[in-house]
């Protein structure tokens, strides 16, 4: 059995990481760190202490009505990429520990094709 960071916990909820494959299991928002327990395969799980958390980027669609994935960027180790079905709460209970510049919306598909085409005709 994997030992939990927390100490105390705010939020506990069905979620998805993608980490190549989809895995679901459990998200553990509490006053340590944010973590993901696979609920199949215990020895599959993701901790990240709050010191380590560079960025949280959400991915908003219909003027923020809807958040399908937020992901979170290490300092480190790279990029972790969530989802769950109330995606609001687990933002709002990662803003308690994670100062709110640090939480950015990610670019839209509109906002990345103009950025290719802006690299593509800029004077080298």
């Amino acid at each position: 059995m994997v030992q939990s960071l927390n100490t105390k916990v705010d939020l506990v909820m069905d979620a998805t990481a993608f980490t190549g494959f989809s895995d679901y299991g459990k998200i553990m928002i509490g006053d340590k760190g944010f973590e993901f327990y696979n609920s199949r395969d215990s020895r599959k799980f993701i901790q990240i202490p709050w010191e380590e958390v560079d960025y949280v980027i959400a991915s908003v669609l219909f003027k923020g009505k809807w958040i399908p994935r937020y992901a979170i960027k290490t300092k480190k180790n790279g990029t972790y990429t969530f989802s769950s079905k109330e995606a609001k709460k687990v933002l709002r209970a990662v803003r308690k520990y994670v100062d709110p510049s640090r939480m950015v919306q990610s670019l839209s598909f509109f906002d990345v094709i103009k950025r290719a085409v802006k690299s593509k005709f800029k004077k080298s």
